[in-house]
């Protein structure tokens, strides 16, 4: 019987394993990256290149059900060692990295599972933008893991102090990281938050220096980079999601350049956290915040300790997430509705609340 060590080594744990103890016949193996409907699993065994079982695709009630990169999954081989492998279940998501499919479609597009680490990656040349950093945040912190925000192009700076201040006064209660490709203090601390089963996923614009971060981290020259442009903007080089398996264990998954992200179920108590609790001393406890008597938040804008910027645009990622009007409770409220919906649904959102919480203190 196998003890799974080099599973374990990229992400494997005991409730992985006990799940897939249901499915005793098939084998247990990560999704590392997917290209055209074909997918490289790593198993014990070796990588395999494998695709989804007909039934598992027919049971989908959309493509957020099918796996993605950090998934684990069953797979087998039907017939001999040189077969296409089926992947037949995907394992329960602990963690997930999700945003709005492109264009028009209401459809959740899955960018990672089951990761530990979120980077978000900004330049500290053009590309530094706070609001969208604000963005980034409150997606990553309703995947359910921790968000790093990650610097980069620090030789690119001439105002560093500057933008590191108005990035802290933004990601509340988050890590921040400097890093250049020229120095090394910033890919050391990076590798900090690194180790065996540890998961990471890289977010950020094209061209603020993921591939090269990457690169530098795997001590090899394993993702395409390109020179930043005269313009000061980088060039978009990940085309694909990809788990990378890094030289003192745990993994990375690089992600393409993502100038926005569409909002689901963003986590805004958290990455604006101080609008909350300064709208916790509003007269009104719908206070909307604009022409309100007594509302702290207002006062706090006038008082200089709070950006008319910043406000606008927590208004701005609530109405797309669809929480406008609501205070932290009630996002909380409708999110756990969302997700529980229907008969027992409370009743599901406490097991679900209460497994979270033992997953925290395991």
């Amino acid at each position: 019987m196998t003890n799974h060590y080099w599973l374990k080594n990229i992400g494997l744990t005991d409730a992985f394993l006990r799940e897939s103890t249901r499915y005793s016949e098939l084998t247990v193996g990560r999704v590392a990256s997917q290209s055209k409907g074909l997918y490289k699993v790593i198993t014990e065994q070796g990588e395999w290149v494998a695709e989804i079982a007909g039934k598992l695709r027919y049971a989908a009630s959309s493509v957020a059900e099918y796996p993605v990169v950090g998934d684990f999954v069953m797979v087998d081989r039907p017939n001999h060692a040189a077969d296409t492998a089926i992947i037949h279940h995907v394992l329960t998501r602990r963690t997930v990295l999700e945003r709005k499919a492109a264009g028009t479609s209401q459809d959740v597009q899955i960018v990672a599972s089951n990761m530990d680490i979120v980077f978000i990656c900004m330049a500290l040349n053009q590309d530094f933008n706070l609001r969208r950093l604000e963005r980034y945040l409150a997606i990553a912190w309703n995947s359910g893991a921790t968000p790093v925000v990650v610097l980069t192009k620090s030789d690119l700076c001439v105002d560093l102090q500057t933008k590191l201040d108005a990035a802290a006064a933004v990601a509340l209660g988050v890590d921040l990281v400097v890093a250049s490709s020229l120095y090394e203090d910033g890919i050391q601390a990076v590798q900090g938050y690194m180790g065996s089963g540890i998961t990471c996923v890289f977010i950020g614009s094209s061209g603020v220096g993921k591939s090269t971060l990457i690169n530098r981290l795997m001590g090899a020259s394993v993702m395409e980079t390109n020179a930043t442009r005269k313009d000061d903007k980088g060039r978009h080089t990940t085309t694909r999601r990809e788990m990378l398996q890094l030289p003192g264990g745990g993994v990375i998954v690089d992600t393409p350049g993502m100038r926005e992200l569409g909002l689901e179920g963003a986590e805004l108590s958290r990455s604006f956290a101080d609008i909350d609790s300064l709208a916790a001393a509003c007269k009104f406890a719908d206070c909307r915040h604009e022409n309100e008597p007594k509302c702290a938040v207002r006062e706090a804008v006038q008082a200089g300790l709070l950006t008319e910027e910043r406000l606008a645009n927590y208004w701005k990622l609530k109405r797309e997430a669809k929480y406008e009007g609501m205070n932290a409770r009630q996002i909380e409220s409708a999110k756990l509705d969302a997700m529980f919906g229907g008969v027992g649904g409370m009743k599901q959102a406490r097991k679900f609340m209460k497994a979270k919480q033992d997953r925290k203190n395991r």
